[in-house]
């Protein structure tokens, strides 16, 4: 369970807040990746991840099973040591605010991404491990690319390469490779020469 005294004292260490923004394709799993996220917080039970879909909470999103407003909800992870030690900016402990912000996939809803990706530290791109690079990831990483985010792949929905496709172990890697090169043709296209985030590419 999420303890508030916690929380706000987390809250108070403002070098320690980070805004994450979670942009995809409609359906590559932003939505349930931000539930489990949830749950590995303490925030929802492991059990409801994936079901519980705790950012949509409007009743037609609910209604619908889509994201149409970027919704955000804060989390608190304890990264450990190592991990604060490798961190270049400012920081008290290693106690960790991170504001996530679920944005919509679909196409008529970019205004909201646009917004999400206005408010944000980083962004996490999340590819269905299938369906690859869509239409709406390219639009989605321009416009990460466009207000100097840096982008972070996920590869999402693994699984469905094993159970539903039964790719052997050999073509499963060709497959995730594939899609880190197109990730990289797509922020090639898009990134700035020089940009001062430095090489983006994976």
């Amino acid at each position: 369970m999420v303890n508030l005294e916690k929380v706000q004292a987390v809250m108070r260490q403002r070098h320690n807040i980070r805004n994450m923004a979670v942009i995809a394709h409609v359906d590559h799993g932003k939505t349930t990746l931000t539930d489990s996220l949830l749950a590995k917080a303490g925030m929802i039970a492991g059990t409801q991840a994936g079901d519980k879909r705790a950012t949509d909470t409007r009743k037609d999103e609910q209604e619908k099973g889509i994201t149409i407003k970027s919704t955000v909800v804060s989390m608190c992870f304890d990264v450990g040591k190592e991990v604060v030690d490798k961190v270049k900016d400012t920081v008290q402990g290693s106690e960790f605010m991170v504001n996530l912000v679920d944005s919509p996939g679909h196409v008529d809803f970019s205004p909201e991404v646009t917004a999400a990706l206005r408010i944000s530290d980083g962004a996490m791109v999340v590819v269905d491990a299938i369906s690859g690079v869509c239409v709406q990831t390219e639009t989605v990483l321009r416009q990460a690319l466009s207000e100097r985010i840096k982008p972070v792949l996920v590869i999402n929905k693994v699984d469905r390469a094993v159970f539903e496709k039964q790719l052997a172990p050999e073509d499963l890697f060709r497959s995730l490779r594939s899609v880190i090169n197109s990730v990289n043709a797509v922020i090639s296209i898009y990134a700035e020469e020089a940009s001062p985030m430095g090489n983006l590419t994976l």
